[in-house]
């Protein structure tokens, strides 16, 4: 089997240090890795495959040497600089941030919903919002039987989606300490404000769940709305999605198209206690569905609860998975 370059930017970061696990367990090919990072971490080490490697400083000469792929993950604005650099230099990128995710000439890519959009990329593949790819694993298996008319997106979010400060927060607040980070306090509370608000009364990580979704079905037809919410949980994002299809549907049916789709994992036995929580999902990559219920409030409507950790799913394991199907399919 060939072996890859890989470099990673921002691994000692929350999510880079969660790729590292990820790349570890799956085995991925790697022939020589190179870990970047900015000025202010430079320098200070990281431990992959039993090894130990010094950080490098990002900068415009980083992507000079023979890199096949480099994963990032150390947001936007080091995104928007030094990504189109090492796509000039030959580098595929898998953007984590979301600097890319809705130029029309970069995929926007969950490899179980639409891994043949890969093959479109020029050098820049971006990896879709956490809430978002959850979101759309569990929906495409419905969507392809049934088409999908309506979503409404209702979650509840984990501080890990904020970085460390959000989860620092939760912690000083749990001990009786203020918050730092957030508007309000999130221990024993619920914010329901994700990124910064828009004109429109939304907030951005809503405006993202409902663009993201239309451009990776490649769909502009589903009408959709969302509200999303910051809950006092660490890790593991859950979702109350409900759908209206264009199909009649059997709600048995759609229990075995969940369960036989690839990356769901279906619980659904409620008289049993057997549902998804974030706790339940912590450090797994699959997309646990559950809660699988008829809405009589319309015709053929559906509800569904979903929970992924979104450290893992959400955004470390998705983008491992990205670069998998680039060399599987020879994207590469």
């Amino acid at each position: 089997m060939k072996h890859y370059n890989v470099a990673m930017v921002g691994a000692s970061g929350m999510v880079g240090q969660k790729m590292l696990q990820v790349l570890e367990e799956r085995n991925f090919p790697i022939a020589n890795f190179y870990p970047m990072s900015s000025s202010r971490s430079a320098g200070k080490p990281v431990v992959f495959q039993s090894k130990q490697y010094l950080l490098e400083e990002l900068n415009e000469n980083s992507f000079k040497k023979e890199i096949d792929i480099a994963l990032f993950s150390a947001g936007g604005e080091t995104s928007l600089r030094y990504a189109p650099i090492a796509a000039q230099d030959g580098v595929i990128v898998i953007d984590n941030s979301s600097a890319f995710r809705m130029e029309e000439h970069v995929p926007l890519i969950v490899p179980e919903v639409n891994s043949h959009a890969i093959k479109g990329h020029q050098n820049i593949i971006a990896n879709p919002n956490c809430s978002t790819i959850q979101a759309v694993v569990a929906l495409k298996p419905i969507h392809d039987a049934y088409r999908i008319k309506r979503i409404v997106y209702s979650t509840y979010q984990a501080v890990s989606g904020s970085g460390l400060k959000g989860y620092q927060d939760l912690e000083n607040g749990i001990k009786g300490g203020e918050n730092r980070f957030y508007p309000h306090p999130i221990a024993f509370n619920c914010i329901p404000h994700i990124d910064s608000f828009l004109e429109n009364g939304y907030t951005k990580e809503e405006m993202k769940m409902i663009n993201e979704t239309h451009k990776i079905f490649d769909d502009y037809g589903i009408a959709i709305t969302a509200t999303t919410v910051r809950v006092p949980v660490y890790y593991g994002h859950s979702e109350s999605i409900n759908v209206e299809t264009q199909r009649p549907f059997d709600l048995e049916e759609v229990k075995q198209l969940l369960q036989s789709s690839p990356g769901i994992v279906l619980l659904d036995e409620p008289q049993n206690n057997i549902y998804p929580t974030p706790v339940a999902a912590e450090n797994k990559d699959d997309v646990f569905v559950g809660r699988v219920r008829r809405d009589f409030s319309c015709e053929n409507g559906l509800n569904l609860w979903v929970v992924a950790d979104n450290i893992r799913k959400g955004a470390a394991t998705n983008a491992v998975q990205i670069a998998e199907k680039l060399i599987q399919d020879k994207y590469i």
